[in-house]
């Protein structure tokens, strides 16, 4: 199931774009979910887990650039495809990442190329996951939606894309369910997936949310030696 939002201060562009999406993805056979927002402000209020996010970037109040920044902000992996009468902002969509940058009017055949591989670069995505338990409820959590685990004495704290939930877990139980998974120690108090980490020194490493974690010092070169392996192995070293 694919969640969309689509934002744009003018309700009937809005629900015509929207309409639009969920007629191809109908064709493509892709269940999906789509919000419209009629407001930045609105969509950043939104408790939504979205995978795209189409967004008009000339909007009274909150503009989409700056909609699209506080997006970054709170989630780096979302898919940002903005939506625009003007060229004009087409450089300042590389600064916040952007999928794609679609002119209005928006002609099918290029909507529906955008979801076509919109659709395929999601479905990219690992759906590896682990199982945990609280109140005697269990639940299903994507590694790739995990930004890191925070250890406080019998608690684990797992720091996702949808917020902070909370079990109890051994952490060296979860230090062996994830060996081999993307997942560093950095400290004793940190298990950092190495998929989020942006830049590091000896004393800390700085996620892609801006988000920064302590490197204890003994484990800093066992850190290095990791991270270099897992570069190696996503093609980001020769």
């Amino acid at each position: 199931m694919l969640w969309i939002a689509v934002c744009d201060d003018e309700v009937m562009e809005c629900s015509r774009i929207a309409g639009k999406i969920k007629e191809i993805l109908g064709e493509m056979k892709v269940p999906c979910t789509i919000r419209q927002f009629y407001s930045g402000r609105e969509l950043l209020q939104s408790s939504e887990n979205f995978d795209i996010i189409f967004l008009d970037i000339i909007m009274g109040g909150l503009d989409g650039m700056r909609t699209a920044q506080m997006v970054r902000e709170k989630a780096y992996d979302k898919l940002l495809v903005f939506i625009s009468a003007s060229r004009d902002y087409v450089f300042d969509a590389y600064d916040v990442e952007a999928f794609q940058y679609l002119l209005k009017p928006i002609e099918d055949k290029k909507l529906k190329r955008v979801l076509q591989k919109a659709v395929r670069k999601t479905q990219e995505r690992s759906q590896a996951f682990i199982i945990v338990s609280r109140d005697r409820q269990r639940k299903k959590l994507f590694l790739d939606d995990i930004l890191y685990f925070e250890i406080r004495g019998r608690v684990i704290d797992a720091h996702t894309m949808g917020g902070i939930f909370s079990y109890y877990e051994q952490i060296g139980l979860l230090e062996r369910e994830l060996q081999g998974k993307g997942f560093c120690r950095c400290h004793k108090s940190y298990l950092v997936n190495m998929k989020y980490v942006d830049l590091y020194n000896r004393q800390e490493l700085m996620l892609d949310n801006g988000e920064r974690i302590a490197i204890a010092k003994r484990r800093y070169e066992a850190f290095c030696r990791e991270i270099l392996e897992y570069m190696r192995g996503k093609g980001g070293l020769a």
